[in-house]
């Protein structure tokens, strides 16, 4: 993030929202709005945020599966297989149910 111009006081959000917007969404880089010479937000473009979410929530699942790794909540390739055709087959016989 460029710090010196990625900072900007509440009031050039008031009276330049379309600039600050267009540069976010043209640099990709979030600007942190200062509210009494303080960080109070920070504006950042859509694609960006769904970005940084799916990267967030990535990050989220690697950590559980190593944790369920340490603590030995694994299941072989076979029996992982097994179970996910054992649950197919229960949701095609719901599906033909309907």
């Amino acid at each position: 993030m460029d710090v010196v111009n990625g900072i900007e006081p509440i009031s050039i959000l008031k009276t330049k929202t379309a600039e600050l917007l267009r540069r976010t969404r043209d640099t990709g880089q979030p600007v942190v709005i200062t509210q009494n010479g303080k960080p109070a937000a920070v504006l950042q473009d859509v694609e960006s945020y769904q970005r940084q979410r799916k990267m967030l929530q990535m990050l989220k699942l690697l950590v559980q599966g190593d944790q369920d790794f340490r603590e030995g909540r694994v299941r072989s390739h076979q029996e992982a297989k097994k179970r996910l055709r054992k649950k197919l087959d229960e949701l095609r016989s719901r599906a033909e149910e309907v």
